[in-house]
């Protein structure tokens, strides 16, 4: 588990404010106030300046030069495509990376809304949500770079390495977690080979996504590409599926955010065939990796598990569906042509 062993270990860039302004004066000549956000694996931090916001960003040491040079370049392979996703600044020299002792320096435009979580839900929310992340996906379509095939734990298909933190999770979880994996493996992970592959955003928590204050349903950005990798296409719905299901209505909302995907990127009969129990492997990463991290850095436990209780919640739900009934739900509202 190397992407567990040294990126998830290794703690963010440490740097004053002072520190991190003398950089952004010297390469970008931006000045202004700093204020500094939450990650679980970078330094990042908002900048407020005359001309606007910005977010700057200094990547963990840990991580190779490869995988962060990967996430600018999808954000420039995206610009031009009418997605609310954040624009790469160019440096005084004309770069988008900067090459610092405490780490690679960027610099991104700052999207404005309300973060998803804090938001109010619904179907309607729900179901823009689907229709977003088929979009990012298809506007990723084409898009490949050396650093895409990196191991990341967080990736679906990497689910099989999460065994040895199974010790990890909480002892009215673990039975469920080893049934899950047991049967990721058994039955998911075999067939993934047959279906799509293209490098996806990997991670539309509800952290990651904006909606509009003034009208909730309505997705206005999508932020931090760090998650992300070149894997099945389906994975990504998968991610994205594990933060939306509301566990008084499983069925209901799973196949609502599935439905809305397929109308905006079609999924293949093998790929359909997947998704809920591919959701429900997000879920158990979710549950381990947090489970795990959160007791390894105690102080920073609130942040690490802020997607715990839906994960579990979701996964308790998801297991108490009959699989079958699943699936026929699921290929009744997303016809194939």
């Amino acid at each position: 588990m190397s992407e567990t062993g040294d990126l998830l270990s290794t703690l963010p860039p440490d740097l004053s404010d002072d520190q991190v302004a003398a950089l952004l004066q010297r390469h970008y000549g931006l000045s202004g106030s700093l204020k500094r956000l939450t990650s679980e694996r970078d330094l990042n931090l908002r900048l407020e300046t005359g001309g606007g916001r910005f977010v700057v960003k200094l990547a963990n040491r840990a991580e190779p030069r490869a995988v962060t040079d990967f996430q600018t370049a999808a954000l420039l392979h995206l610009e031009g495509k009418g997605l609310p996703v954040p624009r790469v600044m160019r440096s005084l020299d004309g770069v988008t990376e900067v090459d610092t002792p405490q780490g690679l320096l960027r610099v991104l435009t700052y999207l404005k809304g309300m973060p998803l979580h804090m938001a109010p839900r619904s179907p309607a929310q729900r179901r823009a949500m689907g229709r977003m992340a088929a979009q990012i996906s298809r506007g990723l379509q084409g898009f490949d770079h050396p650093g895409a095939d990196h191991v990341l734990q967080w990736d679906i298909r990497q689910a099989g390495q999460l065994r040895p933190l199974l010790p990890q999770v909480p002892d009215a979880l673990r039975g469920l977690c080893t049934e899950t994996l047991d049967r990721f493996d058994a039955e998911v992970f075999p067939r993934l080979a047959d279906c799509r592959w293209q490098v996806v955003h990997n991670d539309l928590n509800p952290h990651n996504v904006l909606v509009d204050e003034a009208e909730p349903d309505r997705i206005s950005g999508v932020l931090d590409f760090g998650d992300m990798v070149r894997t099945p296409l389906v994975c990504d719905l998968g991610v994205a599926a594990s933060y939306q299901i509301d566990p008084d209505k499983p069925l209901e909302s799973l196949v609502d955010f599935a439905a809305a995907y397929h109308a905006t990127l079609p999924l293949q009969p093998t790929e359909l065939a997947l998704v809920a129990d591919l959701t429900a492997a997000r879920m158990l990463t979710t549950i381990c990796i947090t489970a795990w991290r959160a007791a390894k850095y105690p102080d920073n436990a609130p942040y690490i598990l802020r997607n715990f209780p839906l994960a579990r919640d979701g996964l308790l739900a998801l297991a108490a569906l009959p699989r079958n009934a699943v699936h026929k739900a699921l290929v009744r509202a997303c016809p194939m042509e």
